[in-house]
């Protein structure tokens, strides 16, 4: 089985950089929920079949991981984004933000 790569876009290495100075405790949050979602599409190889609390349905595929779940303090409400692109098994990582911004993914 090929596992999936993983590809950054600009949008989202330039807003890391932001979180990982500005909303430190929110980029670790989003870091570990990614890895945890990242390796749950390797083990069953198709979006659709994983299943966390903290990933989010959006429009056009996209899915939206929050911040929820690893910290026990209370953090801003947060968002990473992604597209799973099944043919070419390649999760895209398109942009982070929060709440209050409702951040354009596009």
């Amino acid at each position: 089985m090929e596992q999936w790569k993983l590809e950054p876009l600009e949008k989202y290495l330039r807003m890391l950089k932001h979180y990982e100075k500005k909303k430190y405790d929110e980029h670790i949050a989003l870091a570990d929920n990614l890895d945890t979602y990242y390796e749950a599409l390797c083990k069953f190889d198709n979006p659709l079949q994983v299943k966390v609390g903290f990933v989010h349905d959006e429009p056009d595929g996209i899915k939206g991981i929050d911040q929820r779940g690893v910290l026990k303090k209370k953090l801003r409400e947060s968002r990473l984004y992604v597209f799973p692109d099944v043919s070419s098994k390649t999760l895209y990582l398109l942009t982070i933000g929060d709440k209050g911004s409702q951040c354009k993914i596009r």
